[in-house]
């Protein structure tokens, strides 16, 4: 499930739903935002199978309830550490 912002990102930034799948399917989570703005979400880095990192933020699952993704990227050496799990600054 994505929110509209993520679908406009995924249009934007050439993200193909496969690669969203891939992404999830290996990802770990990074960063944790308990106390978002709507609803818990955590920051997951994920790989496709291409090797391209991704970025995505989702909401917790309630039970019974899937993923929402709130917004994905690639993410650059210029915001984020060799590896992408550690933010620069």
């Amino acid at each position: 499930m994505y929110t509209k912002h993520a679908v406009d990102r995924v249009i934007e930034r050439g993200i193909w739903s496969y690669e969203v799948k891939e992404a999830i399917g290996t990802g770990e989570i990074i960063e944790d935002y308990p106390k978002d703005k709507y609803r818990p979400s955590c920051l997951i880095l994920g790989w496709t199978k291409k090797k391209r990192p991704l970025h995505l933020q989702v909401s917790y699952p309630h039970p019974g309830a899937k993923i929402k993704v709130i917004t994905l990227y690639e993410p650059n050496l210029k915001e984020w550490r060799e590896g992408f799990r550690e933010r620069r600054g």
